[in-house]
C-alpha cells in the first residue's frame, strides 16, 4: 500500500529543487500528483508539470462537481491566487506512494480525505535570512519581477507556518535545508524507513 509524501515549508526553503531530486533519484519510487492553481504560469514552468493552471471559472466547476480535496486562496498584489487539490482518479495508493507539494492546510486536509495513515509528512526548513535571499534571487530572474509579492509571501510564511499551526499537525520530524545533499539523504533515508 502506499503513501502520499506531503512535502512542505515556507517559500524560498528549496522544496521545489527537493521535489525534484526525489523524483529523479531510484532508491524511492515516487508518483506525481500535479495540484491545480489560478495563478499566472512563472518562466519555465509547464502546465500539467509543476501545476495544472486553471482561473476563477475552473477553480468554482471544480468545487460545484465536488471534487475539490483542499484548496488555499491568496489576496496578492497581482489578484487572488487559489491553490488546490482536486480528486481527479490519478491517485491509486494500492500500487503506488506519490509526493506533492503543499501547507499545512493541505496536508491536514489531504489525511482527512486519504485518512491520517496514508499522508506522510516532510517539512523543510532554513534560516529566514537565507530564504529572503534565494527569493530576492529567484524573483530577479523573472521577466516581469513582482517584488511586492515576493514579500506578501514572505511575510504570509510567518503567519501559515507557525509554530502553534505545526504543533497542531502533530509534525515532529523536519529537515534543515543548509546543505542540500545532507538535507536529501535524510529524507531518502526518512522515506525508506516510512514507506515500507
Amino acid at each position: 500500500m502506499g503513501k502520499i509524501v506531503c512535502l512542505m515549508g515556507r517559500s524560498s526553503s528549496g522544496k521545489d529543487t527537493i521535489y525534484k531530486k526525489l523524483l529523479s533519484q531510484n532508491r524511492v519510487a515516487l508518483q506525481t500528483i500535479i495540484p491545480y492553481t489560478t495563478r499566472p504560469i512563472r518562466a519555465g514552468e509547464r502546465e500539467g508539470v509543476e501545476y495544472h493552471f486553471t482561473d476563477e471559472a475552473g477553480f468554482q466547476e471544480l468545487l460545484g462537481k465536488g471534487s475539490v480535496i483542499e484548496a488555499r486562496a491568496y489576496h496578492t498584489c497581482l489578484g487572488l491566487w487559489r491553490y488546490f487539490t482536486v480528486a481527479d482518479n490519478t491517485v491509486d495508493l494500492v500500487n503506488y506512494s506519490y509526493i506533492i507539494i503543499g501547507t499545512l492546510e493541505a496536508y491536514v486536509h489531504m489525511q482527512r480525505f486519504y485518512g491520517k495513515e496514508k499522508v506522510l509528512p516532510v517539512m523543510i526548513e532554513l534560516d529566514d535570512g537565507v530564504r529572503l535571499q534565494r527569493a530576492l534571487d529567484r524573483e530577479r530572474a523573472e521577466d516581469n519581477p513582482q517584488y511586492e509579492e515576493m514579500c506578501r509571501r514572505f511575510l504570509a510564511d510567518a503567519e501559515d507556518f507557525s509554530g502553534e499551526r505545526l504543533k497542531k499537525t502533530g509534525i515532529e520530524r523536519t529537515f534543515y535545508n543548509d546543505d542540500l545533499d545532507k538535507c536529501l539523504e535524510e529524507i531518502l533515508s526518512y522515506l525508506q524507513q516510512n514507506l515500507g
